[in-house]
């Protein structure tokens, strides 16, 4: 039931609880600073401990599912119907599913996460009281510098490859089939009405709604405040800005601004644009490093990277008898959660912008495509920084904090200053990118699933993504970002096996003519 109010249109009590919680969190952040720290440093080991079979098991359940959707009769259905035409061309469709998708990340991770595998795997397994304290995947390659790469760049290309993308893929699906094809409104709740029938309108729904707004925000205040961290720290690197929690804040600040006149803008002419020139920016740094840096070592390495992935895929996505609890805990149930509680985000985004497409084309242009871009990009920028590393040592590059690694990666390039400054407005764009996008689609699951809604609802949530990321990052830092990515994400991967279970049914039940 949607409640109108000084000029809102709000579904209740969907906003009413999201918004008084989120508040609530933000205030115990901000006034409870050293209680937060603490309870954000016990959370995220407690849950991946516990529960990483939760999201393990999830992960693998996604992409068999969206594979199977390929191969079956159901890929011939086409979103809104026979007769619908595509909204956007390919190249803006691409454009905007993967800045909205993981753009932050990708420029974050993408020399730090090789750097870190490689090293683990390198420094072989190592164990305490018969359990392993290292943390290299699998089975780790102790003194062998080509295998541990190997290893190092299969472990990058699976968390950012076909298991995070069939996440986005399975809940983007189902929103455009049952928004498009059903006439449902545009809301997490709608894709469950097979199970849940009438109740979806009620309790069950609110439950879900509210859920998947929590996941959101959360989700996108995790990368939020990596985007801030990295930027900040490429603004020192270059040119001596100061690292504070004041600069933190009024970087939050600035660019929560840039993305409230994208908001105002709208999806075509603000979001669209924006996305648009994220590719552009993101072709420009990859192609620069590509020239500048070890050529012919990043266009042979990638084939032997896609190679390395497929051979040790079965290994990192197992979910019994591994080993390497540390790598799996640590690095891969995080991931999942991370890619979990972003799916109503951009899975609600990318539906909105893909009808017209078959499933078939949907599920393939949707974990195929992005997971060969993100292989290119982790190639690049990774294999770039592990050549550095296995030809001199890169002593310096492995001593650099998370933030500024990919800085002192251009250091060793000609042109650094261009490609570093780039890198910073990569990061910013991407930035502006995805809390635009973000507050687009928690505006319309607040709204009950209406996509025009007024601008002021668009304007508080954009607003408040930026109040959580900082008090995240005041209440405890990356720690507490990562902690509220995984608390949120656990819910909701059970939804999302639900989920799957409910569109089978309804493309079941559209494929046989109901």
């Amino acid at each position: 039931m949607n409640v109108q109010f000084m000029g809102l249109d709000v579904h209740n009590p969907v906003f009413a609880v999201s918004a008084a919680t989120i508040l609530a969190f933000v205030f115990f952040s901000l006034v409870f600073k050293e209680q937060a720290g603490e309870f954000f440093g016990w959370l995220r080991p407690a849950l991946t401990s516990k529960f990483d079979w939760v999201f393990m098991l999830s992960g693998n359940i996604f992409v068999l599912f969206s594979l199977l959707l390929v191969v079956t009769p159901y890929g011939k259905i086409r979103l809104g119907g026979d007769d619908a035409k595509p909204d956007y061309s390919y190249a803006g469709w691409f454009a905007m599913l993967f800045a909205a998708g993981m753009g932050i990340g990708l420029v974050f991770w993408g020399v730090a996460e090789p750097i870190s595998h490689y090293g683990a795997a390198l420094g072989g397994i190592a164990e305490a009281e018969g359990v392993r304290t290292d943390w290299a995947p699998a089975g780790a390659a102790a003194g062998d510098p080509a295998a541990a790469r190997d290893l190092a760049m299969a472990a990058t290309i699976f968390h950012w490859g076909l298991h995070p993308w069939a996440v986005y893929a399975v809940v983007a699906l189902s929103l455009a089939f049952f928004s498009f094809n059903r006439g449902l409104p545009l809301t997490m709740r709608s894709v469950f009405y097979p199970i849940f029938g009438k109740y979806t309108w009620g309790i069950p729904g609110h439950i879900i709604d509210v859920l998947a707004v929590f996941a959101t925000i959360f989700g996108l205040a995790t990368s939020l405040g990596l985007g801030a961290e990295q930027a900040l720290g490429g603004l020192n690197h270059l040119f001596g800005v100061p690292v504070t929690d004041g600069m933190k804040v009024l970087l939050i600040i600035a660019i929560t601004a840039f993305a409230l006149v994208s908001v105002v803008a709208g999806l075509d002419k603000g979001v669209k644009r924006l996305s648009e020139a994220n590719m552009i920016l993101a072709a420009i740094l990859l192609v620069l490093v590509i020239i500048v840096g070890p050529t012919m070592a990043i266009f042979t390495g990638f084939f032997d990277n896609m190679w390395a992935y497929a051979v040790n895929l079965p290994a990192l996505s197992g979910v019994v008898g591994r080993e390497d609890t540390n790598f799996m805990q640590g690095w891969t149930a995080f991931y999942w959660a991370w890619w979990i509680s972003w799916s109503p985000f951009v899975g609600m985004f990318i539906a909105r912008i893909s009808r017209g497409r078959t499933v078939r084309e949907f599920v393939l242009c949707v974990m195929i495509i992005p997971t060969i871009v993100g292989a290119i990009w982790m190639t690049v920028f990774g294999g770039a920084a592990l050549d550095q590393i296995m030809g001199d040592g890169g002593q310096a590059l492995k001593d650099a904090a998370l933030e500024i690694k990919m800085y002192v990666l251009f250091e060793n390039f000609p042109l650094s200053g261009i490609l570093s400054f780039v890198g910073i407005i990569l990061v910013i764009v991407f930035f502006v990118t995805s809390s635009d996008s973000g507050s687009l689609v928690i505006d319309t699951i607040t709204a009950g699933g209406k996509t025009n809604a007024p601008t002021a609802q668009r304007v508080f949530w954009c607003i408040l993504e930026g109040a959580i990321a900082i008090a995240l990052l005041l209440g405890g830092g990356l720690a507490a970002l990562q902690a509220a990515a995984i608390a949120t994400g656990f819910p909701f991967a059970i939804v999302l096996v639900l989920m799957c279970v409910s569109l089978f049914l309804g493309l079941r039940k559209a494929r046989a003519g109901e």
